[in-house]
């Protein structure tokens, strides 16, 4: 799908062109050091447009009118030596995309004691400006901060393995943004009425991650599924026994119902290039959609596992939520509070409907429901914990200030009982405690659900936050 579009970062190493004739070798030196950073960004998913050292204002103007024809989605500006402000403003202007400063030494101190025993002193002077990438640092963020051009900036060497750790999160939070951007994500039915905290203006959400938003037809699915062919659906009841641990107690007719809608998701999302989904439809008065609607949870179940995150109760700012997890590799499972077990200090959070079944600790077990609690219908439904261990919880929250905000936590997924009741249930322990992470995360105003993932990853979506011009609140 889009998201698996490779990322275009450039590179451009910024430098004076004065110095080059005064100090043998150093340009040289400087190219190396910029060819060096261009391969360690550089891996499948990463295209790396090399601007190579820009030193004077009309290189720079040519630089960001090269950035703008080569379509990059985020600049990585390394500071190899004292560059004049006036090199770099040309540059971001013409590039309008977001900006990564780095300010990065060869390595991390000098090495005084060669230095001062070399003859030469303009020698001495050459190799003290191959480590002056700070020298221009102050310079160059005045400028763009009076030129509110949005800039962020990474300051270590280029033999620190956690400088190196830095500027993998601010690629992959140019992912994250890039992939939203190209993101097609559906909307099917309706709002679970009354949910007020839910509802958004998709406009706002276009205009914020530049994800296209389709309108759909509930009833377009279930003329799908009605066409679909007898010998897809008994192989998707395969799949479910390949996939799922079948429970005893579900029926051949419920498992051939679910595999029926379970087929018509996957053509649904592919006839409309989908990269999420968020639904809810009551589907009462119309016995298709009712039918449709009670089988479709196996199904969201399998598209959210396979990069197609799926929502329920029509949560679309969660079902963004959901994508930014996996675009991150990490999951993005739908949930939200159950209850708390004060005896163990842990949050119970869960969900009916989809479970990330890629995420989860064993096998995602299937158990039929006679009822679907305050929803309309019964059937197959999936019941998981996610994986024990790290995880980070992430909701995307409406903000007066910033239009939208992310909420993050992190915690851990942790053993015990839960409910065997054919919803998704885990138990998450929080370095609050569970009394002050409930209080602190309803203070940061978030909707009831969230994105649930395997690992601490607050530090990217920090980034991904900053990048996409949006407000971030970490809870824990």
């Amino acid at each position: 799908m889009r998201d698996n579009l490779p990322l275009r970062a450039g590179l451009c190493g910024i430098g004076l062109e004065a110095y080059w004739d005064q100090f043998p070798g150093l340009k040289a030196r400087l190219e190396r050091y910029v060819a060096s950073v261009a391969a360690r960004l550089a891996r499948p998913g990463v295209e790396v447009v090399d601007l190579g050292l820009v030193d004077t204002p009309e290189r720079s103007r040519a630089a960001g009118h090269q950035c703008r024809r080569e379509d990059i989605d985020v600049l990585f500006l390394y500071l190899t030596t004292y560059a004049l402000s006036n090199t770099v403003l040309p540059l971001v202007q013409r590039a309008g995309v977001p900006v990564v400063v780095l300010n990065l030494q060869p390595s991390g101190a000098i090495d005084y004691d060669a230095v001062n025993r070399l003859q030469d002193r303009t020698a001495m002077t050459g190799e003290w400006l191959a480590y002056c990438s700070a020298c221009p640092a102050p310079e160059i963020a005045n400028v763009l901060m009076r030129a509110s051009l949005p800039f962020h900036a990474v300051t270590g060497h280029l033999e620190d393995d956690a400088t190196w750790q830095e500027i993998e999160e601010w690629l992959a939070a140019a992912r994250i943004r890039t992939a939203l951007a190209d993101a097609r994500l559906g909307l099917m039915g309706h709002y679970y009425s009354g949910m007020l905290d839910i509802q958004t203006d998709v406009t706002l959400l276009s205009i914020a991650f530049g994800a296209h938003v389709e309108t759909l037809e509930v009833d377009e699915l279930s003329a799908l599924a009605a066409a679909m062919d007898e010998h897809a659906i008994e192989k998707r009841v395969g799949d479910f026994h390949r996939l799922f641990d079948v429970q005893p107690d579900c029926s051949q007719g419920e498992l051939q119902r679910a595999a029926r809608t379970s087929v018509a998701l996957d053509a649904f999302v592919e006839l409309h290039q989908l990269d999420a989904l968020a639904y809810y439809y009551k589907g009462s008065g119309n016995a298709a959609n009712e039918d449709t609607m009670s089988s479709i949870i196996l199904g969201t179940s399998l598209l959210t596992a396979t990069h197609i995150p799926v929502a329920g109760e029509y949560e679309v700012k969660n079902a963004m939520a959901m994508k930014i997890m996996d675009i991150l590799g990490t999951g993005g499972s739908f949930t939200e509070y159950y209850a708390i077990d004060f005896h163990d200090d842990v949050v119970l959070m869960g969900h009916d409907g989809p479970g990330h079944i890629a995420i989860a600790e064993g096998r995602t077990k299937v158990r039929p429901l006679q009822v679907y609690h305050g929803k309309v219908g019964r059937g197959l439904s999936v019941e998981m914990s996610v994986k024990h261990g790290p995880v980070t919880l992430l909701s995307l929250a409406e903000d007066a200030q910033h239009r939208f905000r992310l909420v993050v936590a992190e915690g851990e997924s942790v053993s015990g009982p839960i409910l065997e009741i054919g919803n998704t249930n885990s138990r998450y322990r929080f370095p609050l405690g569970a009394t002050r992470f409930v209080n602190a995360w309803n203070a940061a105003g978030p909707a009831h659900h969230c994105a649930v993932g395997v690992g601490h990853v607050a530090s990217v979506l920090e980034k991904a936050a900053a990048l996409m011009g949006i407000g971030f609140s970490k809870v824990c």
